[in-house]
């Protein structure tokens, strides 16, 4: 295949992709009608999601503004220090997860939930993300305090009551015990790389979703 052709092909992935993205939303999902105030102070603050492969979620929220970290790991299993290996079968109830840290000054825990829900996958989809299936692909916000938990059932009710997407959100808001980072290779795969025709289909889409439905918030670094 000839560079022009391996070109078009990528724009035509890279398109196709992005319309998947948004499966069920158009844009901007509504703003959480309950959330915490912004702190009148920098602080640090940490949140943790899951929704399909790490890859895409850590990238998206690695470009938001007043996120100051996201670390790609293992949550919501009972095995203690897991690895990709034993995740990857699907039998540890562990969900490939990110962890947020960021600063409650610049952005708030709802405003991150509504970029989970807009761009970073379809919270309709049970135990699955496009091409990754398995209970460790499930969405869920994984909360650390009575707020989190608060915010975010209140904001899957919100959404659902709007009907923002063509089916129920499925996506679950459960306590969280732990969170284990997954293996340094799994770290910044996106920007480490791009060329990956799984981070070209699946995940460039998101991030180019991020700075077009959130241009407020994204963060070109």
């Amino acid at each position: 295949m000839s560079k022009v052709s391996v070109r078009m092909f990528t724009m035509v992935l890279t398109f196709l992709a992005g319309t998947l993205a948004q499966a069920g939303a158009s844009g901007a999902v509504p703003a959480p009608a309950i959330d915490q105030p912004k702190a009148a102070t920098a602080a640090k603050q940490t949140a943790v999601v899951a929704g399909g492969c790490f890859w895409g979620i850590q990238a998206v929220f690695q470009h938001v503004k007043g996120v100051v970290s996201a670390t790609s790991g293992y949550a919501g299993g009972s095995v203690k220090n897991p690895d990709y290996q034993i995740v990857s079968s699907g039998r540890t109830g562990h969900a490939e997860s990110v962890q947020i840290v960021y600063d409650p000054s610049v952005i708030s825990y709802g405003e991150l939930l509504r970029v989970f829900f807009s761009v970073a996958l379809d919270p309709t989809e049970i135990n699955r993300q496009g091409p990754d299936e398995g209970t460790q692909y499930r969405s869920v916000i994984f909360y650390s305090n009575d707020e989190q938990k608060k915010i975010a059932e209140a904001y899957i009710v919100q959404l659902d009551q709007a009907k923002v997407f063509r089916g129920k959100i499925a996506t679950q808001v459960t306590p969280l015990q732990a969170f284990y980072p997954a293996e340094s290779y799994h770290q910044n795969y996106a920007t480490l790389h791009p060329s990956d025709p799984y981070i070209v289909y699946n995940d460039a889409p998101k991030v180019a979703n991020l700075r077009k439905v959130f241009p407020d918030l994204y963060n070109g670094r």
